[in-house]
């Protein structure tokens, strides 16, 4: 059973663009289903296709499941089924006890929203927090990215 466990975060701009940055990713993501309890994910990442199927969240933690498919299907399946979906840049940070910062800038109808999620081994695990932080937002369902694919974020101000 494939389980995840996120915290989810605003990110301070400022401080953000000040920081020396790897190299992000280019990720377009679509919903083929996009309900409370279930969620179907397509996403082209970098050169890279994906299907994700997300179960309902308790606390922190929810089912998911994702599986590598081509970038071509992954790419027909979002051109021919026009599902709602978001684009953004991905930029990976790594932190000093092997966890991994995923901090996404958002293009498109969520043009300037940045969001950074960590994924825990255990709900209750420790984790740096960097200075570039801001207001946790894990369990605000606005900030999901299923969420923001049909609710931009420019809807919610």
């Amino acid at each position: 059973m494939g389980i995840e466990i996120e915290r989810k975060f605003l990110v301070n701009k400022k401080l953000w663009e000040a920081l020396d940055k790897p190299e992000g990713k280019h990720y377009r993501q679509g919903y083929l289903l996009n309900g409370k309890e279930q969620i179907v994910r397509i996403r082209i990442a970098g050169d890279q296709g994906f299907i994700t199927i997300k179960g309902a969240g308790e606390g922190i933690s929810r089912l998911e499941y994702e599986y590598e498919i081509p970038k071509s299907d992954a790419q027909e399946m979002l051109d021919r089924f026009k599902p709602e979906g978001t684009e953004k840049i991905r930029y990976r940070i790594p932190e000093r006890n092997g966890l991994v910062w995923e901090v996404d800038e958002f293009l498109g109808d969520n043009q300037g929203l940045i969001v950074a999620e960590i994924e825990l081994e255990v709900e209750e695990q420790l984790f740096a927090h960097p200075d570039w932080l801001g207001k946790e937002v894990t369990e605000d369902p606005r900030y999901s990215n299923s969420s923001l694919a049909l609710h931009p974020i420019a809807s919610n101000d």
